[in-house]
């Protein structure tokens, strides 16, 4: 979403798709869907973001991710995103994969990435009541954005592909 206090960014603004919604973001939107595993190498735990009352879509749980800027590619926007809204350190962070949404008029990239290093993700900034580490298993427990509930089983089934 937008910026505090009003200040705009190039990417933050609605697109009115042809699909018939509105999307955020007019160069796209991305998010970072980051993944703890264990020792044999298996997702256990993803973060997940709970979103701001006052969000599109706020008190439901996603990704941290939101518009992508002009010249920014999808990973450099969820990293970014990732950074602002959780504290993700991108450094500690190896990037797996992306997986796209394409509508006519947007799209949100999901980059999958493994953390490097332990850290407790924590909200660090306006548009999170709550950042955290959920069981890969505890996902579809929580009230979910409905575009990454949708999305979820194909996520999952990648995440140990």
């Amino acid at each position: 979403m937008a910026a505090p206090e009003g200040r705009r960014r190039p990417g933050d603004g609605w697109v009115e798709c042809a699909c018939g919604s509105r999307h955020w973001g007019v160069c796209g939107a991305a998010g970072l869907l980051l993944v703890r595993r264990d020792t044999a190498g298996r997702a256990t735990h993803v973060v997940l973001q709970h979103r701001a009352l006052w969000s599109d879509q706020g008190g439901t749980w996603g990704l941290p991710g939101g518009a992508r800027e002009p010249d920014e590619t999808a990973a450099q926007a969820a990293l970014r995103e990732a950074h602002e809204e959780a504290g993700v350190d991108a450094a500690t962070v190896a990037v797996r994969g992306e997986h796209v949404l394409q509508h006519p008029d947007w799209s949100y990239t999901t980059v999958l990435a493994d953390a490097l290093t332990p850290f407790t993700p924590t909200a660090t900034d306006h548009e999170s009541l709550e950042v955290a580490w959920v069981a890969v298993a505890d996902v579809t427990a929580r009230d979910l954005l409905p575009a990454f509930a949708d999305a979820w089983p194909t996520l999952r089934a990648r995440l140990d592909g």
